[in-house]
């Protein structure tokens, strides 16, 4: 049974469907993320489950209880779901030292003192931040109210750990320092947790499944793997980076068995503007279809301009117009019949501009979806 369940979820405000009719199951110690642009329903979606808002239609059970049902009226309040919330502000108390911002959900619910301090102290032992619990929070750095906020939301022990851009205010090397080290909190406590942001990298980074959302709609759930590397739509394809996409007719198309994979793909003979090949779908296609081929820079690679194909292997020679450096890597423009393409090589490899060179790409890493 799922932890968390969600069935044709929506909400409205006035005209706009913020999130619209969506279908989510998340299963016990599982994390996962909901990520997509501003504006695409995903904190919309996590207060609805924490009760922070009620949702128009459908149902959500947490724990296989019924909390929200739109069609019977049925609304159980945010503090009776047994959930823990971390909001992107933290939102600790200055007035509070670290040990009453802890205790706070314990206070309220009138737990006895003795318990109270035995919950606060073992609760920030788990975030290694026993030593400061007399210490005013202005008093602490970012990444330190990060991990307060994190103890105040386990210290009642909820059945589901909330979190809402939890990373956004910190600079990028505490992003992910604090990301990885509430990764390994998370898997060490085995706690069911929703996470909400809109960067792609922290999402890949920590999830177990990504939930990729857009105008209020469920795109695609996957493992970060199996959205990056086989998105189901062209949003969803240039939502992570700068992907090529590259317009081509199917001539023919065959299902791979599961001894040459391990899941249910196509293997698909592609025709383009001066090109031919063969790339991967997650559905048969029709002779003749359109399809939209998607290459990510970081697939292909440069040779020789003269130098012959491997079978296998996807081809397109063209002219460097533009290189950027970025520290790790060399991202290159290379002008071909096609289009603009993308390339991501090694930095120690210098390609200068106006030097002519054929684009390769292996067809098991070019993913065909619908144009």
């Amino acid at each position: 049974m799922p932890n968390v369940a969600l069935q044709a979820v929506s909400r409205h405000f006035a005209e706009l469907k913020a999130v619209d009719n969506i279908d989510l199951a998340v299963s016990d110690g599982e994390f996962v993320t909901l990520l997509g642009p501003s504006g695409c329903g995903k904190t919309t979606t996590l207060r609805m489950i924490a009760g922070l808002e009620q949702n128009d239609s459908g149902s959500i059970a947490i724990g296989g209880r019924l909390v929200s049902d739109a069609a019977t009226g049925l609304f159980v309040p945010p503090e009776q779901r047994k959930l823990g919330m971390v909001f992107q502000s933290y939102a600790i108390w200055p007035h509070m030292t670290v040990f009453d911002n802890v205790a706070y959900p314990l206070s309220v619910r009138h737990v006895p003192k003795r318990e109270i301090a035995q919950r606060v102290t073992a609760a920030l032992r788990l975030v290694e931040m026993e030593r400061y619990a007399d210490r005013p929070a202005p008093a602490l750095s970012g990444g330190q109210q990060q991990r307060v906020a994190i103890a105040r939301a386990l210290v009642f022990e909820p059945e589901v750990l909330l979190l809402d851009e939890p990373l956004s205010n910190l600079d990028a090397r505490l992003r992910t320092v604090m990301g990885e080290e509430f990764r390994a909190l998370q898997r060490r406590l085995g706690i069911t947790t929703i996470y909400v942001t809109h960067d792609q990298e922290e999402a890949m980074a920590l999830s177990d499944r990504v939930v990729v959302m857009q105008r209020g709609r469920i795109h695609q759930v996957g493992t970060p793997e199996q959205v990056y590397r086989r998105p189901a739509s062209r949003d969803v394809a240039a939502f992570f980076g700068t992907p090529n996409l590259i317009e081509a007719i199917v001539t023919a198309s065959r299902p791979i068995s599961n001894g040459e994979a391990g899941n249910d793909e196509h293997v698909l003979a592609v025709q383009g503007t001066n090109w031919r090949g063969q790339c991967r779908a997650a559905a048969a296609f029709g002779e003749g279809d359109k399809v939209l081929v998607v290459i990510r820079p970081e697939d292909a690679t440069l040779i020789a301009d003269d130098a012959v194909l491997a079978d296998g292997q996807l081809g397109w020679r063209g002219r460097i117009v533009d290189g950027v450096f970025r520290g790790p890597r060399r991202s290159l423009a290379v002008q071909t019949d096609v289009l603009r393409f993308r390339v991501e090589c090694p930095a120690m490899r210098e390609m200068p501009t106006g030097d002519t060179a054929t684009i390769v790409v292996d067809s098991q890493n070019a993913w065909a979806i619908h144009a």
